[in-house]
């Protein structure tokens, strides 16, 4: 895994809505520092990242990313009825719904 991956993945999840300024700027400009595409083992680690919201957009940037990944990212199960929006998102958007 690349280190600018490593870096987004080890920082966590993208803040909410309540976080500074700053803090979402940070993270976007390390969103927008990983190059595309990105490999499948790096799209199934940036999959982990979402937050409670969309963090202003940025997690939209984050799904397009996932999305350069060549063929649909694995994963281990449909998601459960209660899993967050961000995991129900991308299980549609690769096809498996």
């Amino acid at each position: 895994m690349r280190p600018e991956v490593q870096a987004f993945v080890a920082d966590g999840p993208l803040p909410d809505w309540d976080a500074s300024e700053e803090e979402i700027e940070r993270r976007d400009k390390q969103l927008r520092a990983i190059s595309r595409p990105v490999t499948a083992e790096e799209a199934l680690a940036l999959a982990a990242c979402f937050g409670p919201d969309d963090c202003y957009g940025v997690a939209w940037t984050l799904v397009h990313l996932i999305e350069t990944s060549p063929g649909p990212v694995p994963t281990v199960a449909r998601p459960a009825p209660d899993a967050d929006y961000w995991r129900h998102t991308l299980w549609g958007r690769w096809g498996d719904e």
